[in-house]
């Protein structure tokens, strides 16, 4: 194998890869990357068995031929060659080595061979079809936040990806819990996502997902079936396992009979329970809301540090109503919204409430009250 490319296409490549390499692994060649040379381009790929990401880049490829290097290390030299440097990878026949080559330096890395390098994206995907990055994106920014840590819940620590009908339209939804709060996000859906299995796409694919789509503004191919599933940016394609689970009955939390409307300027509202969120404690967060006619009283109580209260001006024409919300959860879910306003649909203390933009909005929120 001898190739030759620019440092900088390189580069790119080995950060979208290089990623998904887990530093500490018992299995050695899952700590490589594998490279492969062959008409006019170099082929990348990494995955942790889970997860696979591959990435064709554009070479002079004098040489054709595949071998593995060590992911982070591999990334590290890369990263620290000047600018504008042409880089050449050339295998040193049955050594198992490979020699890097760039201006005056040279690095001769330990490879392993192709052969042993697991392949996980094999399998017959049964659903495909293309959604826009702009509507990818808003799927996983409006909901990942709310994704669970908990380990022992498994099936929680994913976004649920499904097909819904709504109204007589098919609608692809995104839904994340963690038993706390839970995010509902919907956009029209794609032609040939009708039928789709729902699935849980894992944490970590999401997160890598949201970095990609970060460099890509083009359009997505979604392939999946009940195991895997597949993102394709063009040069860059993503495969996950699926989690193996089944996500709860999520509209069973969603309240429908809440009929204490409250109307708040967004960013007041965030400042607010921000400024008064610096006296609670690190473990309680609690903060109070307390509501009367066009009044919101927010206030926090720490025995340890003291009290702080702040008024706003709202739009509420119920009953009087005290309840308390998470401080961190109440500011993850107003920094999600998209409209100047945020509506809450409150019903007592001790029931979940509603967030949104506006009634019938594409993203839906709900939030479990605290006891203040």
């Amino acid at each position: 194998m001898k190739v030759t490319l620019e440092r900088a296409a390189l580069l790119r490549s080995l950060g979208h890869v290089h990623r998904v390499v887990e530093r500490r692994t018992t299995i050695p060649i899952l700590s490589n990357v594998l490279l492969r040379a062959d008409a006019g381009a170099l082929l990348l790929k990494a995955t942790d068995l889970d997860l696979e990401v591959t990435e064709t880049v554009a070479a002079d490829v004098a040489a054709k031929g595949a071998t593995t290097l060590p992911a982070h290390t591999l990334y590290e030299i890369v990263r620290k060659l000047p600018d504008g440097a042409q880089v050449s990878l050339e295998g040193t026949g049955d050594s198992g080595q490979l020699l890097l080559k760039s201006g005056r330096s040279r690095f001769t890395l330990q490879s392993l061979p192709e052969s042993d390098y697991p392949d996980i994206s094999a399998g017959e995907m049964t659903h495909r079809f293309v959604l826009s990055a702009r509507d990818l994106k808003k799927l996983i920014e409006k909901t990942q936040f709310a994704i669970s840590n908990e380990e022992t819940r498994y099936y929680l620590n994913g976004i649920y990806l499904h097909a819904a009908e709504v109204d007589g339209h098919s609608m692809l939804r995104a839904v994340a819990t963690d038993g706390h709060r839970l995010a509902r996000v919907e956009t029209p859906a794609p032609q040939g996502a009708a039928g789709m299995p729902g699935v849980i796409v894992p944490r970590k694919a999401v997160g890598e997902v949201q970095k990609l789509i970060e460099d890509n503004d083009s359009d997505v191919t979604i392939e999946l079936s009940p195991q895997k599933i597949r993102f394709d940016f063009g040069a860059v394609v993503l495969t996950t396992k699926l989690i193996d689970g089944t996500f709860p009955d999520y509209a069973r939390v969603i309240p429908t009979g809440n009929d204490k409307r409250l109307v708040v300027e967004r960013k007041d509202f965030e400042r607010a329970v921000d400024r008064v969120s610096t006296i609670s404690s690190e473990r309680g967060r609690a903060v109070k809301l307390a509501l009367a006619d066009g009044k919101l009283v927010l206030s926090v109580s720490n025995p340890d540090a003291g009290t702080a209260i702040e008024e706003l001006e709202v739009d509420y024409d119920s009953g009087p109503l005290d309840i308390g919300f998470n401080a961190r959860y109440l500011l993850d879910i107003a920094g999600q919204l998209d409209s100047d306003t945020a509506l809450f649909k409150l019903a007592d203390p001790g029931s979940p409430t509603l967030i949104q933009d506006r009634d019938g909005a594409s993203a839906l929120y709900v939030l479990m009250p605290m006891r203040v």
